[in-house]
């Protein structure tokens, strides 16, 4: 019995098998298989005590091999394009690896017999909501292929329970930030944490994308959420549906409260000891400029919890970043 994690040499994907293979330890279900075409990840994320299997979701052969041969009985699904404003310049690319990879891993595992998944959706799919803080209830606008791309599989997931019985949750989240050891971080060369960090590790001036936004200083406001804590969310979900635990359709993983791209910037300053002014860009297309979200429902259901300060996630990302090779 083992979770096959797609994207499991991702950024947050090697933390979600890390936080596995320590799950499993005390509960042998849980025990983590990886599954990544490298098109992003890195091999030596994955443990070597860990089985990978360098594939693309759009294998359906390859997946259903992967699923066969290591006995899986459940599937986290990380794998594929995540970049909100990238996604409006290239949407047939964004839907093919979202949509289509998601369609494709769900026919695998229904052939395969696998039927229950943790899906990682993401906030996008609210697009800029009219509220200050969203619910599981906010309606959907996503505002762009990536959003959109998240919101078709959240449906692909639900259609096909209804079809199948395949039991699932999705869970919502925007900006993932931290590290939860000095050997993952985020390489990501769209994401504000990395970009910030790698501008002033090499000596540049980190930019601020758009100042004219309709929020308190100009910046977009983000829900800020360390990857750790993100990870014990997944395994969580995995274990819940291990179990046979009822759980809700989609949650949210939001702590309640926004920072702003210019607080981040004042917080990268004070942690990094590293004074400086960011350079000012336009915005981004695809960037809604407010998202915060509720996590009470997760708390209730998964023990979700925000255990990082906004310090700590800048300090544990900044110390990954000075190791990378």
């Amino acid at each position: 019995m083992t979770w096959l994690v797609t994207g499991g040499a991702g950024y947050i994907g090697a933390h979600v098998v890390h936080a596995l293979r320590d799950a499993a330890a005390q509960d042998p279900r849980l025990r983590p298989v990886v599954l990544d075409d490298l098109s992003s990840g890195h091999a030596d994320f994955v443990p070597d005590d860990v089985p990978f299997v360098r594939a693309s979701v759009l294998d359906t052969a390859a997946v259903r091999a992967a699923l066969v041969e290591h006995e899986v009985t459940g599937v986290i699904h990380l794998a594929g394009f995540k970049y909100a404003g990238v996604s409006v310049q290239r949407p047939l690319h964004t839907y093919e690896q979202n949509v289509t990879g998601t369609a494709h891993l769900l026919d695998a595992m229904a052939a395969a017999g696998v039927d229950q998944v943790v899906y990682s959706s993401s906030a996008a799919v609210y697009g800029t909501p009219d509220v200050d803080v969203v619910t599981e209830s906010t309606p959907t606008h996503p505002e762009s292929p990536y959003g959109e791309s998240k919101l078709v599989g959240e449906w692909l997931l639900r259609d096909q329970g209804v079809a199948t019985g395949l039991r699932h949750t999705s869970l919502r989240y925007f900006n993932v930030v931290g590290s939860g050891s000095p050997d993952l971080y985020d390489s990501s060369p769209h994401n504000l944490f990395p970009l910030v960090l790698d501008a002033l590790a090499s000596g540049r001036t980190p930019r601020v994308h758009g100042v004219d936004h309709p929020t308190p200083d100009g910046t977009c406001v983000r829900d800020y959420v360390h990857v750790a804590d993100l990870a014990a969310s997944h395994v969580a979900a995995a274990r819940a549906l291990a179990d046979g635990r009822p759980l809700e359709r989609v949650y949210n993983l939001g702590s309640g409260e926004g920072l702003s791209v210019a607080q981040v910037m004042t917080t990268v300053a004070r942690v990094t000891g590293i004074d400086f002014t960011p350079e000012v860009g336009p915005r981004r297309p695809g960037d809604p400029a407010r998202i915060v979200a509720s996590g009470e429902a997760a708390a209730r259901d998964l023990g979700w919890a925000v255990r990082h300060t906004p310090e700590q996630m800048v300090a544990s990302a900044w110390e990954a970043r000075r190791r990378t090779p």
